[in-house]
C-alpha cells in the first residue's frame, strides 16, 4: 500500500471479504479492528496498520495486487441474490465457483422474481465503481407488460415519473412485440434501485409478469451461460468494464491447475434448474 491513507471499507473490499457497502455494515457491527482496537466508519488506514476481521488477519493488498476476475451468470427466476437465506432458499451464490481466499462480489442484484444476467468480480473497487450512480452505467431489461400501453405511458416513463424514492426514468424503451396484453419491451435504466422498472411500469397502471436483464454496460447475456450457469469474462470485456468505471485494465491472472478442475466440477454439479423444470412438467 501507498503511505497515503484510505478509508478502511475501501481496502477491506479491495481484499475480497466482500462490497464496499457490506465492508461498511461490518465495520458499524464492531466486526473490524485496526491495531486492536474496534474500528469505527470514518476511519482511515495506512500500510503499516494491523486490521483484523471478526477477530482473523486481514492481509492488505493495493489494488494492483488484486486478482480482477469477473463472471457472468444468468440467474434463474426464485434466487435471492444473497449469500445465505435463513429460510434456506437458494441463492445466487450457491451456484458459483469456490475460490480460496477471495470472494465473488456482486455487481449489482436482481429481485426473487427477475431473471438474467448478474455480474460478480473479486475486485471490490470495480464492484462499487460499476453499482455508482455517478458511473451511469446503462441496464437494459426485456419486460413482459400487462396491461394496453399506449403511447403516453411510455412518454411518461422517459420524461420521468416521481417515485416514493425520488424521480426515475428509462432512458430508452423499446417495443420488442407480443400479442394481445401480453407485450414485450426492452427498457434502459441508469440506475439499479430496488423494483425501480416494475415501479416505474406500476406507476402507469401496468403490471410486469416477467423480467429479465439482458445487458449491463457493454455485457450482453448470451448464449454462453444457460439459466443457472456461469462463464468466466475475456480480457476483452473485463478491460471494457473497467475502462466503463474509469480503472485501468490490469491482466487476469490465469487459473491454476487446482482452479481449473475445481471450477470445471463446479460447473458441472450445479445444474438443478432443468431438473427443476421436468419434475414440474410430470406434476
Amino acid at each position: 500500500m501507498s503511505n497515503t491513507s484510505e478509508k478502511l471499507q475501501k481496502v477491506l473490499a479491495r481484499t475480497g471479504l466482500g462490497s464496499r457497502r457490506e465492508m461498511e455494515a461490518a465495520i458499524a457491527d464492531g466486526r473490524v479492528k485496526v491495531n486492536g482496537k474496534v474500528a469505527t466508519l470514518g476511519d482511515r488506514i495506512e500500510a503499516r496498520d494491523s486490521v483484523t476481521f471478526d477477530d482473523r488477519p486481514v492481509a492488505l493488498r493495493t489494488a494492483e495486487e488484486v486478482p480482477r476476475r469477473v463472471i457472468m451468470y444468468n440467474k434463474p427466476e426464485g434466487e435471492l441474490c444473497t449469500r445465505k437465506d435463513p429460510e434456506g432458499r437458494r441463492t445466487v451464490f450457491d451456484r458459483l465457483p469456490r475460490l480460496k481466499g477471495e470472494r465473488w462480489i456482486a455487481i449489482g442484484r436482481l429481485d426473487i422474481n427477475t431473471s438474467g444476467l448478474l455480474l460478480f468480480t473479486t475486485d471490490g473497487e470495480l464492484a462499487n465503481r460499476l453499482m455508482h450512480p455517478s458511473t451511469q452505467v446503462e441496464r437494459e431489461y426485456a419486460v413482459r407488460v400487462m396491461g394496453e400501453v399506449k403511447r403516453e405511458h411510455i412518454v411518461a416513463m422517459v420524461d420521468g415519473v416521481m417515485l416514493e424514492d425520488g424521480p426515475a426514468r428509462f432512458s430508452d424503451v423499446q417495443e420488442f412485440g407480443g400479442e394481445g396484453i401480453n407485450t414485450w419491451f426492452h427498457v434502459v435504466i441508469m440506475e439499479g434501485r430496488n423494483r425501480e422498472v416494475r415501479r416505474l411500469w406500476e406507476s402507469q397502471g401496468l403490471t410486469v409478469s416477467r423480467l429479465k436483464r439482458v445487458r449491463y454496460g457493454n455485457i450482453f447475456l448470451d448464449k454462453r451461460a444457460r439459466a443457472g450457469e456461469w462463464v468466466e469474462l475475456s480480457q476483452d470485456e473485463i478491460d471494457d468494464l473497467a475502462g466503463t468505471a474509469g480503472m485501468e485494465a490490469r491482466k487476469v491472472p490465469e487459473l491454476t491447475p487446482d482452479e481449473k478442475n475445481r471450477w470445471s466440477r463446479d460447473k458441472n454439479k450445479r445444474r438443478p434448474v432443468q431438473t427443476m423444470k421436468k419434475t414440474r412438467n410430470k406434476r
